[in-house]
């Protein structure tokens, strides 16, 4: 246990250092970059770049639970079941479009910015929360439903304070991909002019510059480690909370 929080707690200040302090790197990054060419990222603030980033997952994942989750309630209910290989289907279109794909065709609509990354990133978002919401509204404990109605309650009163509990672990799974997912595919929104960490690493690639590769990479990459490892833990407790 000991072990995992001192690692936990040297990834986050690796994180921050990176985020606010780039140039205490310098001499670590110093051989991958070209010569005489610059090797902290210094045309937009890291700082800046990884809030918009992390904005863009939060606006786009929170948004794909919301619809996701709702769609996956409605589809487990007996009146939805009918619809349910239908809502298989168009959830299943997020993830058969490439992101790039998504972003050109948004573009002429929404123009350069933020908002085709929002689309892409909702779009390939919506299948593992859809999945895995299904799955855990799907799989309730017979015993508990059947106790929970012997009770009394009418059906808003189940699906809130029995069915969406019981099923929280599961849902959380399926959030935690979204969001892991979403975070490295959110560099590409760079390429459409969104504020994201991948400008840093396009403009490395763009100058073969590979120390800009790496601190964009190493950012992301820490971002989504460091969230990946505080679901699970929030998965855990709801778990427990459940006696799962």
């Amino acid at each position: 246990m000991k072990a995992g929080q001192i690692l936990r707690g040297g990834m986050v200040l690796l994180l921050v250092a990176l985020v606010l302090r780039p140039e205490w790197f310098y001499a670590v990054l110093a051989p991958f970059a070209p010569t005489g060419g610059p090797v902290i990222y210094e045309r937009a603030s890291l700082l800046s770049l990884s809030l918009s980033h992390l904005g863009l997952v939060a606006g786009a994942s929170g948004l794909a639970t919301v619809v996701a989750v709702t769609l996956a309630i409605l589809v487990t209910r007996p009146l939805g079941a009918p619809f349910r290989p239908l809502s298989r289907t168009i959830t299943n279109m997020g993830q058969t479009f490439p992101p790039v794909a998504v972003l050109a065709l948004a573009v002429p609509i929404l123009g350069f910015g933020a908002g085709p990354t929002l689309v892409a990133l909702f779009l390939y978002g919506l299948l593992p929360i859809f999945e895995n919401a299904m799955t855990g509204l799907s799989t309730l404990p017979p015993a508990t439903m059947d106790a929970a109605r012997g009770i009394g309650l009418n059906r808003w009163q189940l699906l809130l304070r029995v069915e969406l509990p019981l099923a929280l672990p599961v849902i959380l799974t399926g959030i935690r991909l979204s969001i892991v997912i979403a975070l490295g595919t959110a560099t590409i929104g760079s390429t459409v002019a969104a504020r994201t960490l991948g400008e840093v690493i396009i403009a490395g690639l763009l100058t073969n510059n590979t120390a800009f590769v790496i601190q964009g990479g190493l950012i992301v990459g820490l971002f989504a480690v460091i969230i990946y490892d505080a679901l699970v833990r929030l998965e855990a407790y709801c778990a427990r909370r459940t006696g799962q």
